[in-house]
């Protein structure tokens, strides 16, 4: 008799728990979800989650929401960047690893296999949630060399570059029934270390995002 063949969410799954690989995320649907004005009357904060993943498909849509490439012949994202530096990168926390969202080819590139969705966050909920994203401002990108100091002035536009894309997030989650909740409390020095950071990449929010429990 023939085994039955996995599920593409099935060998997602495996994927992110056992192979150390970069993954690639199906192209992400950018007519679906619901209406603006009904997402913004749904968006609210959860700060309770199930421990369920989000598919591959829930997961394109959520990072391309945050900070895809939206006109690329222009190479321009879905959030605003202050002078176009695109200094911004977003992590994602899986329980299988971390990874960095690559916009240019819709990948999630493996950084560790490491489950650091606990050391994201102080709150309990960040360690059973489906996962947590970093953002992480690379100031290397507008022009600050390691070692040199980097003080809340040089961050002010990359501060309101991660709230934007926040912003999206709150916004595809209302859309399509996920919940989340953004974070300034963070670990940072610990959280730095484990990543694997240059001195000049600056983590400045996280987000916690799930399957809100009823």
């Amino acid at each position: 008799m023939k085994k039955p063949a996995l599920t593409s969410l099935a060998i997602f799954a495996i994927s992110l728990s056992i192979i150390a690989q970069d993954i690639t995320l199906p192209a992400p649907d950018r007519k679906g979800g619901k209406p603006l004005m009904q997402a913004l009357n749904e968006r609210q904060t959860t700060r309770t989650f199930t421990e369920e993943s989000l598919t591959p498909q829930q997961l394109s849509d959520l990072l391309w929401a945050a900070w895809g490439i939206n006109r690329a012949d222009q190479k321009k994202r879905t959030a605003p960047s202050a002078m176009n530096y695109q200094e911004m990168d977003v992590y994602v926390a899986l329980p299988g690893g971390l990874y960095l969202y690559v916009a240019e080819t819709n990948t999630l590139k493996m950084i560790n296999n490491k489950d650091l969705r606990k050391t994201t966050g102080t709150q309990s909920y960040v360690n059973n949630a489906a996962l947590n994203l970093v953002y992480v401002a690379d100031m290397g990108r507008a022009g600050k060399k390691e070692g040199v100091k980097i003080d809340d002035s040089d961050l002010l536009m990359s501060y309101s570059d991660a709230a934007f894309m926040a912003q999206n997030v709150y916004l595809y989650c209302a859309s399509a029934n996920l919940g989340c909740v953004v974070r300034g409390s963070i670990p940072k020095e610990k959280l730095a270390a484990e990543m694997g950071l240059r001195s000049n990449q600056i983590i400045i929010l996280a987000q916690t995002v799930g399957v809100a429990k009823k």
